[in-house]
């Protein structure tokens, strides 16, 4: 530990010896030291690291809302439970209702959904950029359709354009996830923030990391109750971990069938989780989100020349399109081995991890073949 905290000692690279992962995550001092700060400090739930994260995190969205959690998946199930809540009226989710979504998806996409009894709509994707097929989905939409929910896959945006155009015209809820497209832009602008609410990932393989760690944003106050509501156990006091009476009322509530003067600060108008990160990750994401920036452009330029490689080789391999309303901050650069390849997919990861460097297929492929699934209806 030198004067100005504790130093990385960085492991050398040597070419052909050292395996490459399919994911890493990129940190100096700066992660370690605000992680020892919060250690020191002895404030190791959420604390004032968390609440730095939210406002800055807000300000590169350019959102007013951002609640963070433990987990893109948490987001995931936190943004969806939080449109059960009565508050909402006829627009309220619940089972029964339907919901579109793709099956090309990683499970917590799909999940919330499964969890409070909706029925998924499943609409296969295209081939050549693994979102939804969108020239589809109206045709899907019933008079139970209450909410779209669906990634842009490994950071390339889904058609927004027309997602949003249908999702306005039959008034449906709309969840990005975006867990995979911190940093994406689709006409300039930044995904995640078309549509009602948006989640995120800062899982060691995403575009930033606190190791474990998600947020929730959102631009309507009223979503935004509900979701710190469903985050914090889901209680109606809205003060923030380690405050109290900051309505300086706590005492002097009705609500349900409590007597009058009841504890605010232990009244739940929501059935919810805990679904808080703690000030160890919120410290480290402090010190990612500095960094923001460069991981973007730098996994743009990576994913560049991985495309100018694979494009020799096209006769091969299935290699995503884009088009110039897309802007994607990439995920990770998918390849789809062509039925006519002389080898397989298989065998094409055999040969990778042979030469030290790592793969993994996307996300869960088509979730409904795998066991849990089957017995779903949809």
């Amino acid at each position: 530990m030198g004067e100005n905290g504790y130093k990385i000692k960085r492991k050398k690279f040597i070419p052909g010896v050292t395996y490459v992962p399919v994911t890493a995550k990129v940190f100096d001092k700066e992660e370690i030291n605000n992680a020892v700060k919060v250690a020191r400090d002895g404030w190791w739930t959420e604390g004032e690291f968390a609440k730095t994260f939210e406002r800055e995190f807000g300000k590169f969205m350019g959102v007013r809302y951002v609640t963070l959690v433990n987990s893109g998946s948490s987001a995931n199930l936190l943004a969806l439970a939080s449109l059960t809540s009565k508050i909402f009226g006829e627009r309220a989710l619940k089972a029964g209702d339907e919901f579109i979504t793709t099956p090309v998806a990683f499970p917590t996409t799909v999940n919330p959904g499964i969890f409070y009894g909706l029925k998924p709509v499943f609409i296969d994707a295209e081939l050549d950029t693994l979102n939804i097929d969108a020239s589809k989905i109206e045709k899907a939409i019933t008079a139970k359709t209450k909410l779209i929910m669906m990634a842009h896959t490994l950071g390339k945006p889904f058609n927004l354009d027309k997602v949003t155009t249908l999702a306005k015209k039959h008034n449906l809820w709309l969840i990005e996830d975006c867990c995979d497209a911190l940093g994406s832009r689709y006409n300039g602008q930044l995904v995640g923030t078309f549509g009602d609410i948006s989640t995120y990932s800062f899982y060691p393989a995403h575009q930033m990391t606190m190791a474990e760690g998600g947020a929730v944003i959102t631009n309507n106050p009223v979503i935004h109750r509900t979701l710190r509501q469903f985050r914090d156990w889901g209680r109606d006091c809205w003060c923030d971990t380690g405050k109290d009476n900051t309505c300086h009322k706590r005492f002097k509530w009705k609500m349900g069938d409590l007597p009058y003067g009841y504890d605010h600060k232990f009244i739940y108008s929501q059935i919810g989780f805990n679904l808080k990160l703690t000030d160890f990750q919120a410290a480290i994401g402090v010190a990612q989100i500095k960094k923001l920036p460069v991981f973007i452009r730098t996994r743009k330029q990576n994913y560049q020349k991985l495309y100018e490689f694979f494009k020799q080789y096209d006769r091969y391999f299935i290699l995503m399109k884009t088009n110039e309303k897309e802007d994607p901050c990439w995920f990770g650069f998918p390849v789809i081995v062509k039925p006519t390849a002389p080898f397989s997919r298989t065998q094409l990861t055999e040969f990778l991890e042979n030469n030290k460097i790592g793969s993994r297929n996307v996300f869960s492929g088509n979730l409904l073949r795998h066991p849990a699934y089957k017995v779903l209806e949809y």
